[in-house]
């Protein structure tokens, strides 16, 4: 297979005078694999997919046939197209993942959830290799085990395994002059000391992986023999050490136990959905033990099929992921089935499958899983009902108060003035909405007159274009600070009433901070401040500390930008990266002038047109 990074996008977008016609770049597709990438006006990535056949793929979106709402909405959005064409569908899906990964296309399904969840790490790729936890996965050669969603109990387990087996505890290994303390506490062989050789050592570090993989069977019945030979030969306390572990590893081993799955290494995967939001729900089961699980909740997919979001979530789940199972199994078959089992085969170095069961013990676990899902979503909707409940009881609003904006100024002395926005929908706050402003008519630091421009232009934008980037206006807006930014964001909102002769009605609070900076309290314009329960406080503050972050990253941006601009950003062709180059070759801006062609050329990316040009900057 050709290595797929060395792909380049074929751009067809017929820059320059000549717009770009869909219908007859339509005609010109190719009818072989490859991968398309739709974008909008503004020439942004919007989707990426793959096709068996380009040119019966992309006309697809084009026809005059029915759609879902979401590819509706996608179709209006296309200004043009780009395709890569590839030798096979499985180079196809490979190509495909990445650039979902690298462009996050907002039509594609996307792995949104941040969460970084634990793993067992064993650096089997050295000498005296030990056991940790880590929530970076990198290709090291070491083996890793998980993702744990309860960071306990990878903690747990990490600590079961230092305590019955006696590896080192130290993540780098140094000679010493004598053992540590655990070796004197019979907790480790110490290497350091060269006390063990390395087949002994990795004798232990073998059954460990086994234990890690849910092989308790196999590692029980090799200490029951062992036991047998310590007692043959009257050696009681190793006899006494095993006959411990096997205990210990046999508890351990039924607190996982969840069913009689004969496989030793799946992947279980349940679905559901609400009117707002997907779930979806990962059982990690090895050796017919669950060692873990986790969720991932995704918006606005509720109108795709079940097949497509299950499709979609797999190629990114598993792009990156050291722990393929040998099985998947899902309640409903995908489309691309057979390219995703070649691509995650070659993966793992051996076959893997995706099964739909239909019936018995395979197909209750799916469904439990899905019902765990349904949980999952219920429960989670259920803290966002009533976080939406006490916000419409305590702000005394009339209906829920589901769209929520808060606004925060940062400037220095004055200097580089900005605001920052930043939305909670229903109950979560959304930073793909956030958006940031410069201020455009304030000199001098004015904090409240700056906060009175951003409204305005805020609200500007949703009464214009209702439809565009910031949405429908909000049902409430909160100010970071007291009652000054409350009856700034009240200023604005009239003045504009005004002039559009237009109620709004949008009620405005401000969210207070203690001497200590910290969020103490919601404001309404009568300077109460209004008691709200820890559950709700905790939200409103971080929905202040966002804000404040989006605001003041800005600001620092801008800064920035100012202090490293120079002569070389006003020379056509030499952009921030080549700027950049030449500062870290000659040290400063006079330096770069003192340089000769020759030597300017030497600079990666400094071509002699180039090199002209900045020795003819005056």
């Amino acid at each position: 297979m050709k290595n797929i990074e060395t792909y380049h996008t074929l751009d067809i977008s017929n820059k320059g005078e000549d717009m770009f016609q869909i219908e007859e770049e339509l005609k010109k597709l190719p009818n072989k694999p490859g991968v398309y990438v739709m974008k909008d006006k503004d020439n942004n990535i919007i989707y990426v997919g793959k096709a068996i056949s380009l040119k019966n793929r992309v006309r697809q979106y084009f026809r005059k046939n029915e759609k879902t709402a979401r590819i509706e909405k996608m179709v209006s959005l296309i200004d043009h197209f780009e395709y890569i064409v590839v030798d096979n569908e499985a180079e196809a899906l490979i190509l495909e993942c990445n650039l979902i990964k690298k462009n996050r296309p907002k039509f594609n399904v996307l792995l949104k959830d941040d969460k970084t969840y634990p793993y067992i790490k064993v650096d089997v790729a050295s000498d005296y290799p030990t056991v940790w936890i880590t929530r970076r996965v990198v290709k090291d050669g070491s083996k890793y085990f998980g993702p744990y969603a309860n960071p306990g109990a990878a903690k747990e387990m990490v600590n079961f395994i230092k305590e019955k087996y006696k590896i080192r505890q130290c993540k780098t290994l140094k000679e010493r002059t004598r053992p540590c303390l655990n070796y004197h506490i019979g907790k480790c062989m110490a290497p350091c000391m060269k006390m063990v050789g390395k087949e002994e050592y990795h004798k232990q570090i073998q059954e460990i992986i086994d234990l890690l993989e849910g092989k308790t069977e196999k590692i029980i019945k090799q200490l029951e023999k062992e036991m047998e030979e310590a007692s043959q030969k009257l050696d009681f306390e190793r006899a006494a050490y095993a006959r411990d572990k096997m205990q210990a590893i046999e508890r351990i081993s039924a607190k996982q136990k969840v069913s009689n799955l004969s496989e030793n290494n799946i992947d279980v995967i349940g679905i559901a959905k609400s009117d707002l939001e997907v779930c979806i729900e990962i059982f990690f089961v090895r050796g017919s033990k669950m060692i873990g699980r986790e969720h991932y909740f995704y918006a606005d997919l509720k109108d795709m099929e079940d097949k497509e979001i299950l499709s979609g979530f797999i190629k990114q789940y598993y792009m990156d992921n050291p722990n393929i199972p040998n099985r998947i199994m899902i309640k409903e078959e995908v489309e691309d089935k057979e390219s995703l089992e070649k691509w995650l085969s070659t993966a793992l170095g051996k076959k893997m499958d995706i099964k739909t069961p239909k019936k018995g013990e395979k197909l209750r676990f799916v469904e439990m899983a899905e019902n765990n899902a349904k949980v999952t979503l219920e429960n989670k909707e259920k803290d966002k009902s009533e976080i939406l409940m006490e916000l419409k009881e305590v702000l005394k609003m009339e209906r829920l108060p589901r769209k929520i904006e808060t606004y925060d100024i940062s400037n220095l002395s004055g200097e580089y003035m900005v605001a920052g926005m930043c939305v909670m929908q229903d109950g979560v706050i959304k930073k793909n909405l956030s958006r940031r402003f410069r201020i455009k008519t304030v000199w001098g630091q004015d904090d409240p007159r700056c906060m009175e421009e951003v409204i305005k232009r805020r609200l500007k934008h949703s009464i214009e274009n209702p439809n565009g980037g910031f949405g429908a206006l909000p049902d409430v807006i909160f100010a970071d600070g007291g009652i000054t930014q409350i009856r700034a964001v009240q200023r604005a909102i009239h003045d504009f009433e005004k002039k559009e002769e237009e109620k709004l009605k949008i009620p405005v609070f401000g969210m207070v901070k203690n001497e200590k900076h910290q969020t103490r309290a919601l404001m309404d314009e009568n300077r109460k401040e209004l008691k709200i329960s820890q559950n709700l406080m905790n939200l409103i503050t971080k929905f202040q500390d966002t804000v404040h972050d989006t605001a003041i990253s800005y600001h620092r941006k801008l800064r920035d930008k100012e202090i490293t601009k120079s002569e070389l950003d006003e020379i056509t062709g030499i952009g921030e990266v080549k700027k950049q180059a030449l500062l870290k070759q000659f040290g400063s801006v006079e330096e770069i002038k003192k340089a000769k062609i020759e030597e300017l050329m030497k600079v990666k990316g400094i071509t002699k047109e180039l090199a002209e040009k900045i020795k003819n900057k005056k």
